[in-house]
């Protein structure tokens, strides 16, 4: 069985020459394999019957719009949805179970939000007959004895209510204009209590627009339990949040499924926080555009494992070319390691919020994870050694070079596409082997190119924010969450990529992230930031690795253990005996 995919935001008919065409061997023998559409794109339709799955077609499109896959015979009968004739497709479906949170773990692109969107009545699936307008009478006849029949059944006869989390909460301010209180008030009259809660106090009465991007999202998750309803969806719930308030979402979260026994479901690239917070996953994978498959649902560390190793065994499915791998490293020596940059202790005074920091040292070839609550002063410390803004008081070397990777990116309003863009500022750079091979393929970047800056997505907008970031020539990279809105898969290779450009390139590296797992893969050493969110800030370190999360996840409250087979780190749940053991031990960052 195979798939024709026209990816046509990479498509460009009035550009196009049409080589895949002219060399196709069908077409040379008469049959019309490849034929030009006739709808107003003028865009190229592949026969996929006649398809013989050559692969010239791809290679002679200069746009990479064409993707030819090869997919095992009996998932013809799987189809769920498909998005026009050479469109995405999405095969089966993941099955929600109640009193329990099922979590949804895959790649972007791949149809995680569209599978939501059919669970949860938005959107009617159409089989793959997409020539025919979709019906849920067919859809029920297609899952009569299923295990999803009854749960589908429910959405058509509006038997199950449905409460939406959106992915993007960003787009809120947009749709809404008015006062916190009145947001939450619009969906519940009774809102103090999951305000108090989630510590909401401090913004009820400011505007939506004003507020920041943890806050928004802790909006959002509060209007959603708000609403009453049967099954609760919640997407990507824990960007811009710090570890704590993931920790405390994901217990309010979970105690929708234990103590109401409502249906829940959490798409999640925060693989600890995952772990923590679903009892089952479903593992989706595919080609990014092209297609997704739900594997069956297994527990949550098996699925995470299995996600890690790149292979299925249960279908004998290899979705990755290589298993993602946790290296529990010894402390690196720093001793008789150059110094790159010292700076003294640091302050900063703002209306309403004092910052500051101990002194520290930075050596070459050293990652510096940065972690702490919201709030509490990561950003401006970093923007002081950017140059950004200047300390009150304290001293900082300026004889370096810094690039600085900020935490809120914005698309920029010219109509350049990216590659333009990063051809304008790497100039020779971009074009340099080290620039293609240790950062641009590694993030992927090449399927971005021929897209416009102002119309990336918000993980696409990341990557290419930290590819140029990492490709500028500097002593001192500082990146401030460059894992939001990647997956979890790209998080990984962010990491790996961030630490290998350091140590190749002998210069420094400073990351501010609330990944436990990014953080673990990337740094060298810890920086631990606290005091009292947006009223004072303090920092400590840097400290050697296993010292700074000691400090850190003893603050927050909580322990973590290696994974016996991936040596990932995972949370304990509290009062468990390792989680008590740990604790007597003083050992809360685990790594034996």
């Amino acid at each position: 069985m195979r798939i024709a995919v026209l990816v046509r935001d990479r498509c460009h008919p009035k550009k196009c020459s049409y080589e895949c065409q002219r060399f196709c061997p069908r077409v040379r023998m008469g049959d019309e394999t490849i034929v030009i559409s006739q709808d107003q794109d003028k865009k190229p339709i592949i026969s996929e019957p006649l398809c013989a799955g050559c692969g010239i077609c791809v290679n002679k499109c200069p746009f990479e719009a064409i993707k030819i896959i090869g997919l095992p015979e009996e998932l013809k009968t799987e189809v769920v949805h498909q998005y026009g004739q050479n469109g995405f497709r999405l095969y089966r479906l993941p099955v929600p179970k109640k009193g329990q949170v099922t979590g949804i773990l895959g790649p972007n692109g791949i149809g995680k939000t569209t599978a939501i969107r059919i669970l949860s009545g938005q959107e009617v699936p159409n089989l793959g007959k997409f020539e025919e307008k979709p019906d849920w009478a067919k859809v029920l006849e297609y899952y009569a004895g299923s295990e999803l029949y009854d749960y589908l059944k429910q959405i058509v006869e509006k038997k199950i209510t449905v409460s939406f989390k959106p992915q993007y909460v960003d787009s809120i301010p947009k749709a809404f204009k008015g006062k916190v209180r009145a947001l939450l008030a619009k969906v519940s009259q009774d809102y103090m209590p999951i305000v108090r809660d989630f510590g909401l106090e401090k913004i009820i009465d400011r505007e939506v627009e004003t507020i920041s991007g943890g806050e928004l999202q802790q909006v959002a998750i509060a209007a959603t339990m708000l609403k009453e309803a049967d099954i609760y969806f919640f997407d990507e719930p824990s960007s811009y949040l710090d570890i704590a308030q993931r920790l405390k979402i994901a217990r309010k979260i979970r105690s929708l499924a234990e103590e109401k026994g409502k249906y829940v479901m959490v798409i999640e690239h925060d693989l600890a926080i995952l772990d923590f917070l679903a009892d089952n996953a479903h593992l989706i994978y595919g080609s990014e555009g092209a297609y997704g498959i739900f594997a069956h649902p297994q527990p949550v560390r098996s699925a995470i494992n299995t996600y890690l190793s790149g292979y299925l065994r249960d279908e004998n499915v290899r979705f990755r070319d290589h298993s993602i791998e946790f290296d529990v490293r010894a402390p690196k020596p720093l001793d008789n390691v150059a110094r790159l940059i010292n700076f003294e202790s640091l302050r900063k005074k703002f209306d309403s919020f004092d910052f500051e920091s101990s002194s520290g040292t930075v050596h070459k070839g050293e990652v510096i994870g940065i972690v702490g609550p919201n709030a509490t002063g990561k950003t401006t410390f970093v923007k002081m050694l950017a140059g950004v803004i200047q300390p009150d008081e304290g001293k900082i070397e300026k004889s370096i070079k810094v690039s600085y990777k900020p935490q809120y990116i914005k698309a920029a309003e010219s109509e350049s596409n990216v590659e333009m863009m990063l051809r304008m500022a790497l100039k020779g750079r971009f074009d340099g082997t080290f620039f293609q091979t240790e950062i641009a393929h590694p993030l992927q970047l090449k399927y971005l190119y021929n897209k416009q800056v102002n119309e990336l997505s918000g993980g696409e907008l990341q990557r290419v924010a930290v590819a140029l970031c990492l490709g500028q020539e500097a002593d001192v990279y500082l990146l401030d969450e460059p894992s939001a809105y990647l997956d979890s898969t790209q998080r990984m290779e962010c990491a790996k990529t961030i630490r290998r450009i350091m140590e190749k390139q002998q210069t420094s590296g400073m990351i501010v992230d609330h990944d436990v797992y990014f953080i673990d893969m990337v740094s060298d050493s810890i920086m631990v930031f606290g005091g009292e969110p947006s009223k004072k800030g303090i920092s400590e370190g840097p400290y050697g690795m296993r010292k700074g999360m000691n400090v850190f996840l003893q603050r927050m409250d909580i322990t973590f253990r290696r994974d016996e087979e991936t040596k990932r780190p995972r949370i304990n749940k509290t009062g468990s005996r390792l989680d008590r053991e740990q604790r007597g031990w003083g050992e809360y960052y685990y790594q034996e």
